[in-house]
């Protein structure tokens, strides 16, 4: 079994920054499949980015170009760069993994992630 844990969401302005992290507590995990969803009120959750195991990320299109996703291994992390932040933006944002390497295809498949976080929450004010 293994814990996520997301840190860094927080209220921003618009056109601002902030970085996601989330540490798995156990490695193994975090090497492998790892994702970023998000939830805002009212809506579904939707998937943001992931990074499989061999290095390869994907994005919505909605952030395409704003969100970098990548890891640090050495302290069993994944963080989420978030830069232009818009209000639509602003969810619940929750972190993912799978305990193999390579990532659903095609990509964002919830039910293909076993182990989910608690949330961190992004509010972007406009």
């Amino acid at each position: 079994q293994v814990r996520l844990v997301e840190s860094g969401g927080g209220l921003v302005q618009a056109g601002g920054s902030l970085r996601l992290s989330c540490e798995a507590s156990a490695y193994g995990y975090a090497s492998g499949c790892m994702g970023w969803f998000r939830q805002a009120p009212g809506k579904e959750r939707e998937g943001v980015a992931t990074l499989d195991g061999y290095g390869s990320a994907r994005y919505a299109e909605s952030v395409r170009g704003r969100f970098t996703i990548s890891r640090d291994n050495a302290v069993r992390t994944v963080h989420l760069q978030m830069s232009s932040l818009k209000a639509e933006d602003t969810a619940m944002y929750y972190c993912a993994a799978r305990a193999i390497n390579r990532c659903s295809d095609p990509p964002f498949q919830a039910d293909a992630f076993g182990y989910w976080g608690e949330g961190t929450q992004v509010t972007v004010s406009s």
